[in-house]
């Protein structure tokens, strides 16, 4: 079980997606923060972990960015599976120290990323062993430059002959911008400037039904009534479908029909991949980040209230799921949630930022923000340990796996 890794009690963990040019999440970039500088952690115990999440023939792909020197040399002298890519900075990329661990890991079939820009020519020896380089927004002196075809001479006179990938993008512009100047992919949540950036209406018809599905479901209206609404969305009512069916779901009955799955479920699970199904129903690319950050949110929040009731962690999962809803609708929670029915808690976490939902979602927060102050400050005000928060992290990637 994931739990029973001892280094996740060492460590702390951050995620975020790894965006290629047609909006599609391709990776996830799993962010490794020592607890404390300097102590010895075991590479082998830290891939043992990864592989319950993305195990060997799997088909999710991960990029561990790890921020301990000696972990990851640790981690390149243990040789892992090559569905498993490795970040390497560029000052030990530049050394002469690395060349022969980088050219093993390499030969043995590994994809390593060069993460930086190098103040010094690479070895001609390692060059073959990037199939990107991760160029960081900010330190991107090719932003005013549109691509030339070949490589791009940086300042230092090395000739860029990697392709990149652009971190540091949160923003819909950022992202677009990032392509337009070659970039393979992007890493990052670009989901800061949805709503003025979508080029689409965000009131689709099927956001629009699914909405008043949730209204019918909190009024406990008839089935009957229910059937009409979804009957006019058949490929919704596909969608619903699939979900409920879904190993995620964990039934051991095929769900056949609507009003099968509402006598299975009951009102309020159904509620729960209703919410799922609207933050998951924009047909803009653009938007595609952003559902994927809000169903890993809800999958998150939940799994930090494990233990908990059973509807305080139904709860958790809609605020998650719903608080990028502001993205998608391209309107303000507080004008917002007046048309969607959300528990008075929920309200409270999204509309006002408080209330005793508040904590997970600043977890949420701190773990997509990738600074470790962040994290232990949110750690402290939910009260949890760091291994309880690492696993839950785990698990609701996996989670999401089985939706995706």
């Amino acid at each position: 079980m994931i739990e029973d890794h001892p280094i996740l009690g060492q460590i702390a963990l951050a995620y975020s997606p790894v965006i290629d040019r047609n909006r599609t999440v391709i990776a996830t970039r799993l962010t490794v923060f020592p607890l404390q500088q300097g102590s010895v952690l075991d590479a082998a115990a830290l891939l043992a972990a990864v592989a319950e999440v993305w195990p060997l023939g799997g088909t999710g792909q991960v990029w561990l960015n790890v921020l301990s020197e000696g972990l990851l040399q640790g981690l390149m002298a243990a040789q892992p599976a090559t569905h498993v890519f490795i970040e390497i900075p560029s000052f030990m990329a530049s050394s002469e120290e690395h060349i022969e661990a980088i050219t093993t890991l390499h030969a043995n079939g590994n994809t390593l990323l060069l993460k930086g820009r190098p103040l010094k020519e690479l070895p001609r020896e390692v060059l073959p062993a990037f199939k990107y380089s991760i160029i960081d927004l900010d330190d991107d002196r090719r932003l005013d430059q549109m691509p030339s075809g070949a490589g791009t001479m940086s300042s230092s006179g090395v000739m860029r002959t990697i392709s990149h990938v652009q971190s540091g993008v949160t923003n819909v512009t950022d992202m677009e911008n990032s392509f337009r100047r070659g970039a393979a992919a992007v890493l990052g949540w670009p989901i800061d400037d949805v709503i003025e950036s979508g080029a689409r209406n965000a009131d689709q018809p099927s956001l629009q039904a699914i909405v008043q599905l949730i209204d019918q479901v909190h009024k406990e209206a008839d089935i009957e009534a229910l059937e009409g609404t979804l009957k006019r969305d058949p490929p919704l009512a596909y969608k619903l479908l699939r979900y409920i069916n879904s190993p995620a779901f964990g039934l051991s009955v095929e769900i056949s029909s609507f009003r099968h799955a509402i006598m299975v479920l009951g009102y309020q699970r159904l509620k729960r991949w209703l919410a799922l199904l609207l933050a998951t129903a924009s047909k803009d690319p653009n938007m595609r980040p952003v559902m994927f950050a809000a169903v890993r949110r809800g999958l998150l929040m939940e799994e930090l209230s494990k233990g908990s009731s059973d509807e305080m962690r139904s709860e958790l999962f809609i605020c998650g799921v719903f608080s990028l809803l502001d993205r998608m609708f391209k309107r303000p929670f507080a004008e917002l949630l007046k048309t969607i029915p959300v528990p008075e808690r929920v309200f409270q976490a999204l509309v006002d930022g408080t209330g005793p939902y508040e904590p997970y979602f600043r977890m949420v927060k701190a773990i997509e923000g990738h600074t470790l102050d962040e994290i232990r400050e949110a750690c402290d005000g939910l009260m949890m340990a760091p291994q309880d928060i690492n696993a839950a992290v785990l698990r609701a990637i996996s989670s999401a796996s089985q939706l995706d």
